[in-house]
């Protein structure tokens, strides 16, 4: 068990070190320093931690709070293959944005707990025990979302109304169950993946079924070896809890009309989880995207939308993820 461990975290070396890397975009992360950051929380009068990997431009004022999906941890923000085009963060630190990438309670290096306490509130008061650490040194704060990570961060927006925008990605409200459903059937009990057996999760963590990232998160986009590899190798686990509450944040309780700050929303053009027919979200264009969103939304969010097409669910895979990354950074920098 832990041999897997150790072989999974050799893959991850080798892949962040070796793999798409280019020394100009080697020289401009190392521009910018970067630090592990635990900031405590108390969930359910128990203390916990929620793990962050904080990276702060020289001179940079605007913090970008990024929330990752289900059986991803911070990595997803990071990706080690060709991170010069899919490393969110490296994007944002080019631009001179801060960023702290956090792993959600349970997974990677946030405290593991009961599952059933993991819930999106949970980990909603996590990211705001993050924001209000972080707050001081800075002049605006948004919080970005992935998937389960946006039904976190619109929680979070909209329980505490601290950050000045909100960025949803991989997450509508139209989910389209008959590309849904078969997601949810390659998730297994972490207990009966050697990769996890160690760690002594309870059968209320989940993760993913070996070789199935791929039709899970990225179909239709492009099959490329390195980035599946390193996909694979990073993937971690999601609770059962987070999972409901997402489809409850999604779909039944309209929480997003309450938002009232900025909103931009940024879907994969091909993710047949939320996306297309017959009863997903028209992700076939920025445009249709803002109309067929548009309603969940107040007017105070004045709802900015992007679709990265030709791929699904997992955007920072995307070889088009540059253009996305782009269109965060106008979209944040308007925010001044």
């Amino acid at each position: 068990m832990l041999w897997s461990r150790f072989r999974r975290l050799g893959a991850v070396v080798l892949l962040a070190a070796g793999v798409g890397l280019t020394p100009g975009a080697s020289a401009a992360a190392a521009q910018t320093p970067c630090e592990d950051v635990r900031v405590p929380v108390s969930i359910d009068l128990l203390a916990q931690t929620m793990y962050g990997r904080l990276c702060v431009p020289p001179g940079a004022r605007t913090l970008q709070v990024l929330v990752p999906g289900g059986t991803y941890t911070s990595a997803y923000w990071n990706i080690g293959y060709a991170p010069e085009s899919r490393s969110y963060q490296q994007a944002m630190s080019r631009a001179g944005i801060a960023t702290i990438a956090v792993d959600r309670l349970g997974s990677g290096r946030s405290s593991a707990m009961l599952s059933a306490l993991v819930t999106v509130a949970a980990d909603a008061k996590a990211v705001h025990a993050v924001i209000q650490s972080l707050r001081p040194r800075f002049d605006r704060v948004v919080v970005v979302g992935h998937s389960i990570g946006s039904a976190v961060a619109t929680v979070e927006a909209t329980s505490y109304r601290d950050v000045d925008g909100v960025v949803i990605t991989g997450l509508s409200h139209q989910i389209n169950l008959p590309g849904a459903i078969p997601v949810f059937t390659t998730l297994i009990p972490t207990i009966l993946d050697p990769v996890f057996q160690d760690r002594g999760l309870n059968l209320g963590y989940l993760t993913t079924v070996a070789g199935t990232r791929y039709s899970s998160f990225h179909t239709p986009g492009a099959t490329e070896p390195g980035a599946l590899a390193f996909d694979e190798a990073t993937k971690d686990v999601v609770t059962a809890t987070e999972t409901v509450g997402t489809v409850l944040v999604g779909s039944l309780i309209p929480l997003s009309r309450q938002i009232t700050v900025p909103v931009m929303l940024v879907m994969g053009g091909g993710d047949g989880n939320f996306c297309g027919p017959p009863l997903g979200a028209d992700c076939s264009s920025d445009e249709a995207l803002r109309v067929s969103e548009g309603p969940y939304y107040a007017p105070e969010a004045r709802l900015r939308t992007h679709v990265v097409p030709g791929y699904g669910h997992s955007l920072n895979y995307s070889a088009n993820a540059p253009a996305y990354h782009r269109a965060v950074v106008e979209w944040t920098n308007g925010l001044r």
